[in-house]
């Protein structure tokens, strides 16, 4: 196994940061904590390494007891075979390159040449073997990275944890080393846990996926299934989906979703009459003039609201659609303010919130 957190909370003073926290991380698993700033996933990432005291609740590393708030069982962060990528590097300045990624091994007073030859591996691996003797602040960001990542691996760890490690990157060289990370994951077949507030990242190179909110696990799954099937509207949201509520109306020809007087065809399974709360995929929906055809798709009447120039990506838009949402969706057409839209529909736009995928519908990531 690789990591198992059960009923986990932490408080610091009055204040919850973490709330009884169910999670367990296969084996050599590339696992992703996702979630907005100040939602306890950094929080629970440190304390996972040791560096935060829990309030309540167990951790097991690799089958290994090391957290149990009630029987005071509390292994220290060095002893926990763990690597760690902070957020801000964490470099030492006047340090080169090779003694910061030694730095670990010389703390475990291992023989110099076991830390030679480790570290040559270590520096191998990020790319970056002929750039031992340069003292780290001649360096890049993206360079300072690597060298951060070397530093985590060299000792071989059990778990390596990452938090929120491109954040000071660019975002051309964001996508270069999240892929790099991905590639020296399944290189090592190293359990990771990786911390981002960023959908896109995580989306990218994770196997499993927790969303979070205000030190809560709302939901987990592959990205594909967290996309097609949120548990709850803060899942959709986050995700980039826009939450309205809909009234199913059934009749012998079919069932239709009302929003707002609008009826709107469903191709899903057969659902009860009644209120229901649905998700819907923006990236499915496209703009077009009033008096465009577009065949075989659903079209949905919509007010413009107001448009901007957004260079490659043509215009964004911002429409009232069924009188009352608002969405913002790009389009190549320069349509005139107050305009009357046509909102198209790719099948699968509408998704019901809570809905759980059948285990025909589960979806494993790509190795």
């Amino acid at each position: 196994m690789g990591v198992r957190v059960q009923g986990l909370s932490l408080n610091f003073g009055a204040a919850t940061i973490l709330r009884s926290v169910d999670l367990v991380v296969e084996d050599g698993e590339l696992f992703t904590l996702l979630g907005p700033s100040g939602c306890g996933k950094t929080t629970l990432l440190r304390t996972i390494a040791g560096l935060e005291r829990p309030n309540a609740g167990q951790i097991w590393i690799d089958d290994r007891l090391v957290n149990d708030a009630a029987r005071g069982v509390l292994v220290p962060p060095e002893a926990r075979n763990v690597g760690f990528v902070f957020q801000s590097y964490a470099l030492w300045p006047h340090m080169t390159v090779a003694e910061n990624v030694a730095f670990p091994l010389k703390m475990r007073r291992r023989p110099a040449s076991e830390i030679r030859e480790r570290v040559h591996w270590a520096l191998d691996m990020v790319g970056l073997g002929p750039f031992a003797s340069r003292p780290v602040t001649a360096l890049s960001g993206g360079q300072q990275q690597r060298v951060a990542i070397a530093r985590a691996i060299v000792a071989q760890p059990k778990l390596l944890l990452m938090d929120e490690p491109l954040s000071n990157l660019d975002a051309d060289l964001r996508r270069e080393v999240r892929d790099e990370i991905r590639k020296l994951q399944q290189t090592l077949g190293i359990t990771t846990i990786y911390v981002t507030h960023d959908q896109e990242e995580a989306f990218a190179i994770s196997d499993r996926i927790a969303v979070m909110e205000a030190g809560v696990v709302l939901q987990v799954g592959t990205p594909q299934e967290l996309y097609e099937y949120p548990a709850v509207d803060f899942v959709a949201r986050f995700l980039g989906q826009l939450v309205v509520e809909g009234t199913i109306r059934t009749a012998e020809e079919g069932t239709w979703i009302e929003f707002g007087g609008h009826l709107v065809p469903w191709d899903g399974e057969r659902l009860a009459a009644g209120p229901v709360r649905v998700a819907l995929d923006i990236a499915k929906l496209r703009l077009l003039p009033p008096d465009a055809l577009d065949e075989g798709r659903i079209r949905l009447p919509a007010t413009l609201d107001r448009l901007t120039f957004a260079g490659r990506w043509g215009w964004r838009a911002r429409v009232r659609l069924f009188d009352t949402v608002l969405l913002e969706l790009y389009t190549p057409h320069a349509f005139a303010a107050a305009d009357r839209v046509w909102v198209t529909a790719e099948p699968g736009f509408l998704k019901l919130v809570g809905r759980a995928p059948t285990e025909a519908e589960t979806v494993r990531h790509p190795a």
